[in-house]
Formats: C-alpha cells, structure tokens, sequence
C-alpha cells in the first residue's frame, strides 16, 4: 500500500520503527493530491512548501532523539471555518474572501503543537450552511464514490479529502450533522462530540449554541486518537467543560456484551431509504449476534427536530452574522455612498443564497410579534427532545439509527429545493439539539454508494460509543474499502 492509504496509526508505527519520515509521507499525501483533487475540488487551499518544510523539521526532531506523539508528522486538513494564523480563512464566502486570522483556533494550535501538518484548508457551504458542499462561494466539491454526486456537507471538502486519501485526519465542524452526514456519505468516520468537550475557540461561528467540532477519519481509532488531541477544557471558550479528557484509546474493545442498545423507532419508518434501513437492521442484528441487547424504542418528539433546529439555527446565525458588515474585515462595498448602502452592498455582494435564507428566516424569528409564537416555543421543544434523550438513556447505554435517511444524492437534485435538503439531516439535528456525542461509521453500500450507521450516547460518553462503533468495525469490512479514482 501507498502511505497516503494508510491510517494515522498505521503511519505513527512506521515513523516510530522508524521505517518511513514525515518527509515521505507528505509527498506521499501531495503527490495524491496533485494526481485527483482536480477531479475532487476538497481543498480551498494547499500548503506544499509549509507542509514540506515542517516535515523536514519534524524529521530533524525525531533524528535527535525527540519523542514522537500519535500525530506526529501526520498531514491533516482543515476546514476552512477554522481559523489559521497567517493563512487565509474565507468560511468559504466571499465575504471573507481575503481574511488572514492573527491567530489559531484552539483546536488548531493543539494538533500543531502535537506534531501534526496543516496539509491544507478545506472547502465547505458557506458559513457551514448546507447539506451538499454546493452552498460553496468558490466550488463544489464531489463524492469521491461517484463524482456526479455530492460528498454530503457542510464539511464535505474535509469528508471528501479523507475519502480520496488526499489527507490522513481532517477536521469537520457540525452544527446539525455537518461531520457525521458527510462522513456518511463519503464512506468514512465522523465523530460529533458532546458540546463543551471541545474547544470552539476559532470557529467561526454559524449557531453557538449547536456548533461542535470534531474529528474525520479512515477508522475509529484514527478517531479516538485525534479526539484525545483536541479535546479538553479551554479558558479562551467559556462554553467548554473542565473535565479531564481520558485517552480515547483504551475505549477501543472489541466487546459488546451485556450493553443495552435501542432502535430509533421514528428513524426506520417513511422517508428512509429501503436500503438504507436494510443495512441498519444487518448492522444491529450483527450486534445482537456479538452479545448486545437490542430493542426499539420510540423517541417521538424526533418529528420536531427539523424546524426546531432550523427556527434555533437560524436566529443564531442571524445573531452571528451581523458582524460581517464590511466595516472591521472582510469584504468592504465599492458601490457605497454612504454608511447605510456600504452595509446593505457589502452584505449584498458577499453572502451567497443559502445564508441570505437564514438570516431572514432567523431575524423574522426574532422580530416583535414572533418571538415567543417561534423561537421561544423552540427552545421548549428542543427541552422535550433533550428529555426524550434522558428517558432512553436511563434504560439504554446507546442508541443506533441511520446517519442520512439516504445515501450521497446527485449534484444539482435538491439545490433548488432547500426543504428537501433539509430534511436529509433528519437523523442527526436531534443529535445537536441534546448537545449529545454521536458517530457515524460506514455499514453498508447502495448503488455502489456508502451508508452510515449513527451511534448516539448520552453526554460525555464518548467512550462508549467509541467502543461500540470499534466492535461493529472489527467485525466487519466496509471501513477497508476505498472509492476507486
């Protein structure tokens, strides 16, 4: 096998046997790139020089006898919505077209400090809205399954990446399925952690109060390994959690006996894919064989996700956005001849469709007269299906459902039909609404294209569901499996 096939664990065995160099494997990773992101389009930018230069430096650290981490010299992608210091960071829109951040998000830094090369930045829809990667100011990106369909979004470039071996780890960020659907549908692994495990310090922000960053990998270890990295308390962000972060690794046990495992009941039924479902029950049938218990369980306020998340979503982006206005950074108006009109252009020219959408859609629900019929009855909804969650969970150690009640759709098919689109995040909003961890890992194909089994655990039990997904993938095949380009 090449090293850019190989996983970050794969890799730190031969770099520790000394059998390879940080050298060989990022022109490894490069000459990929060179050879099918053309034909991708994961990247919105490629740091050769940079990448190269720290591989040298890493390889002169490891030759005087520096000890190595788990992600040392292991190239790794970026989602453009994380700030890089000194490198261009556009969230994928115009509006940001030329922003240079003076500083690295948190998550950023840490990997860096850890030994890891920035490989590139990631493309992504614009602001991180969207479920295709279409929503891109710059490019679409495609599914390296079948490059006449979408690789799933709004971190599609980095799930794409991944799934083209054009990157060893990639960084995703998902507000209502962002890591796990396009994980989904690019065949790989996408782990959401609970909110406040980690940092978000540096993300620019979509819904603060749904936004969670998280890893993307070839395999759960990979998984487990890079969320031990990023994890942990940040003082920077006052929403991360002081709790000590446990070593990801030691969750990775082939067993599931004796765990209690529930069927989402609503997550099975109409408007999920028959293909879909069929790969969902084998998956849980596998489980029961290997020692799980499983069973249904109905969870009936998950019909309400949808417009829950997207009256919640959307105020707070409306929120968020305002401070893009031309004034501080970012894109400024040249048709301006007063305050007013340099606002109303800059805004104007620099955000695509799909955010001028939800800012509307948020400020109308906050506007007088609308609030409480809207967003204040959101957030008692959003209580509700955080209660269904603390009901399951009372009785379950996790829950399994698909990731996408369907697989990778063609490009083009729902871009003009936003509800649609929306709706393709059915299994996972409720996810982000609970605050909850969850991962998606692949289980199956349809059509030659791969489908995604969700494991979802109550708050800070990401081992578990660690633990669960590693026993299916141990089991089984499909994580082995590449798209062919």
């Amino acid at each position: 096998m090449e090293l850019f096939e190989l996983t970050a664990h794969e890799l730190h065995a031969k770099l520790d046997r000394k059998e390879t160099s940080a050298e060989e494997i990022t022109k490894s990773v490069l000459t990929r790139i060179s050879k099918v992101e053309n034909s991708v389009s994961a990247f919105m930018s490629i740091n050769i020089d940079e990448a190269l230069a720290k591989a040298r430096d890493i390889d002169g650290q490891i030759a005087s006898g520096k000890p190595i981490t788990q992600l040392t010299g292991i190239p790794i992608a970026i989602k453009d919505n994380l700030c890089t210091k000194g490198a261009i960071t556009t969230a994928s829109s115009k509006i940001l077209q030329n922003y240079i951040p003076p500083y690295n998000a948190t998550v950023v830094e840490k990997i860096l400090q850890a030994g890891a090369i920035s490989i590139g930045k990631t493309n992504l829809d614009e602001f991180a809205m969207g479920s295709s990667t279409e929503n891109s100011a710059y490019k679409v990106t495609k599914n390296p399954w079948n490059l006449k369909t979408v690789p799933g979004g709004s971190s599609g470039g980095s799930a794409a990446s991944i799934a083209a071996d054009e990157a060893i780890l990639a960084f995703g960020s998902d507000t209502g399925g962002s890591i796990r659907q396009p994980a989904s549908f690019c065949g790989v692994v996408g782990l959401k952690p609970t909110y406040g495990r980690v940092s978000r310090y540096g993300l620019i922000a979509f819904a603060s109060s749904l936004d969670q960053i998280g890893p993307i990998t070839k395999d759960v270890t990979d998984a487990a390994i890079f969320l031990t990295a990023m994890a942990g308390h940040d003082p920077k962000d006052s929403t991360s959690v002081e709790l000590p972060v446990p070593d990801y690794r030691r969750s990775l046990i082939d067993d599931v006996k004796g765990l209690k495992i529930g069927i989402v009941k609503e997550l099975l039924g109409k408007g999920i894919d028959e293909a879909v479902k069929r790969s969902i029950t084998e998956a849980a049938d596998l489980l029961k064989k290997l020692g799980a218990k499983i069973e249904e369980i109905s969870m009936p306020t998950f019909e309400y996700g949808v417009p829950t998340y997207y009256l919640l979503a959307t105020a707070e982006a409306s929120s968020n956005l305002e401070r893009y206005d031309g004034v501080k950074y970012g894109h400024r108006s040249k048709e301006a001849d007063d305050l007013l009109s340099m606002y109303y252009n800059t805004r104007r020219e620099g955000f695509g469709p799909e955010v001028k959408r939800r800012i509307m859609l948020g400020t109308y629900a906050l506007s007088a007269g609308y609030y409480d019929a809207y967003y204040l009855k959101a957030q008692k909804v959003r209580t509700l299906i955080k209660q269904d969650f603390d009901k399951a969970f009372a009785k379950f150690d996790v829950l399994i459902s698909p990731t996408s009640p369907t697989v990778a759709f063609k490009i083009g098919e729902k871009v003009d039909d936003p509800l649609s689109m929306y709706l393709s995040d059915i299994a996972t909003i409720p996810v982000n609404l609970a605050g909850i961890p969850a991962i998606s890992i692949p289980c199956g194909f349809d059509n030659g294209l791969p489908v995604g089994l969700q494991i979802i655990g109550k708050a800070f039990s990401e081992e578990t569901i660690l633990r669960v997904a590693y026993t299916y993938e141990q089991n089984t095949e499909w994580h082995k499996q590449r798209a062919k380009l």
